[in-house]
């Protein structure tokens, strides 16, 4: 399977081999290594020439990949090339000399030439585990367009640096339908505004869970397919809006794949960083701020801290609201006044920032739904609310979580309204954002759905609910959850 997309490097269109997760360049060098390790089993009369082809493929695409900055995953490639070139070349080079040509016996020989394709083999191995994520085209009738704001809420101290008296900030990115970009257009960069911003965050990122940065480098290369400050879809209707909520230590982009699938489907998704919670936040003025969350050690002040998190968040939420309903009226510029259906509004999130959407419904009536992505609930003192709610979770067991269920069980049966937890076969935590897109596909850790189905599964069930909610679309809701895993319906009153 083959399918383009942009790569950070050069700003230019690359094809990808998405089977492999390596650009043809790649390919070249890998051929050409594979190559010269076989050139010394051929008959006699195709050794050299293969191993010439092999030798110049091999150099100069090397070459060319050290110019525009070689992956680590191309190293073990390079390695195991680079081993067997002497041994390749020099029969070649005795010959050319006039000197009598020694071939090692083929029992000495072939262990040298397994090594050498053995670390060869490493290099499409670890593309394949660790690849630039892929991004699936949004399947809605709307193109994709994207922008980056900073909003300060004048009356919330920041807690965290309350010593300091400074103000609430938040980042927030907006997906919205745009019009159609030129093909050559120059799509978004994952992860941030800039190549160098992706760069700083996808860092932090890999510290905040424990991985070496080199390892997911590819990340901060991708692109997606919405284009920055694209113009606004015509039309002149108003479209219903979005928030979400990323998981703790996550970032506003963590959840782009489904954003961009919700945008092309005419809705406004705004996804939040927050401030000395998540991973890494840059800020416009360019300092970068990151994370002050760290467990402490004994559940009960863990549990403390999450709270007082899941309130923090919910506050945000609804402060990026109120800013939302100042751009729509012109109080705030921006190209998409007169456009946000601040009567139509959804929270979400993911984990922490699930929880934290509950929380803010709770609190704030202006939210008409909630979707909860795999999110526990931290609120110490949930109350009744009318809001519906979709809680999108995997399949959890006593054994593997004994507060989680209990818990949601407890939230959906206060809310007024029929509400859903749709239990997705397959699914792991993980499988609720990109991370399948660019993480190893073991099933423990992002699920066994697959890199492109997690994303469909996701976005089409995250769909079926807001436009039931939202635009009140007549359908079959249930029916429709149902084709994606096992649901429990919560109706008014504690029916099921």
């Amino acid at each position: 399977m083959r399918r383009r997309v942009p790569r950070a490097e050069d700003g230019r269109v690359t094809e990808i081999i998405t089977g492999l997760h390596m650009s043809p360049l790649e390919l070249l060098a890998l051929s050409g290594a594979v190559a010269l390790v076989l050139a010394r089993w051929l008959p006699a009369a195709a050794r050299p020439p293969v191993t010439i082809a092999a030798g110049a493929v091999f150099v100069l695409s090397a070459i060319v990949l050290s110019v525009a900055g070689i992956r680590w995953q191309m190293l073990p490639v390079l390695a195991g090339a680079a081993l067997a070139l002497p041994f390749a070349v020099s029969p070649l080079l005795r010959r050319r000399a006039g000197r009598e040509t020694r071939r090692a016996r083929w029992w000495l020989a072939l262990p040298g030439s397994l090594a050498c394709v053995g670390l060869i083999s490493a290099g499409p191995a670890a593309a394949w585990a660790f690849p630039v994520p892929v991004f699936p085209e949004p399947s809605g009738h709307f193109a994709v367009g994207t922008r980056v704001t900073q909003w300060t809420d004048p009356h919330r101290p920041e807690t965290a640096t309350a010593e300091r008296g400074d103000r609430r900030t938040v980042v927030v990115q907006l997906w919205y339908p745009a019009q159609r970009s030129p093909a050559d257009a120059q799509r978004a960069q994952y992860l941030g505004r800039t190549e160098r911003e992706a760069h700083t965050v996808s860092d932090a990122l890999a510290r905040y869970i424990g991985l070496p940065g080199f390892l997911v480098d590819g990340v901060p290369r991708a692109h997606t397919h919405a284009v920055f400050d694209a113009p606004v879809a015509g039309g002149g209707g108003r479209f219903p809006v979005v928030l979400f909520s990323p998981g703790l230590g996550g970032v506003r982009t963590q959840n782009t794949a489904w954003a961009e699938e919700l945008a092309s489907h005419g809705y406004v998704v705004a996804a939040l960083d927050h401030p000395y919670d998540s991973a890494a936040v840059v800020l416009t003025d360019g300092r970068t701020i990151t994370t002050r969350i760290a467990a402490a050690g004994d559940p009960d002040e863990d549990e403390k801290r999450s709270a007082e998190t899941s309130a923090i968040r919910a506050a945000d939420l609804s402060f990026v609201l109120t800013q939302l309903g100042r751009l729509d009226r012109g109080e705030i510029a921006g190209s998409l006044t007169g456009r946000l259906d601040t009567g139509r509004v959804a929270a979400t999130g993911h984990s922490m920032g699930g929880g934290a959407a509950l929380q803010a419904a709770r609190q704030d009536r202006r939210f008409d739904a909630v979707i909860d992505l795999d999110g526990y609930p931290h609120d110490p003192a949930p109350s009744s609310f009318d809001q519906p709610v979709l809680a999108l979770t995997q399949a959890i067991t006593e054994d593997t979580d004994p507060r989680y269920l209990p818990r949601l069980g407890k939230v959906l049966k206060l809310s007024t309204a029929t509400s859903y937890r749709l239990t997705i076969p397959g699914a792991a935590h993980i499988t609720f954002m990109d991370g399948p897109l660019y993480l190893p596909p073991v099933p423990s850790l992002v699920g066994s759905l697959g890199r492109t189905e997690s994303q469909r599964v996701v976005a089409a069930a995250s769909l079926a609910f807001l436009d039931s909610t939202l635009r009140h679309q007549p359908g079959d809701v249930t029916g429709a959850l149902s084709a994606y895993g096992d649901l429990s319906v919560q109706r008014p009153g504690g029916g099921r």
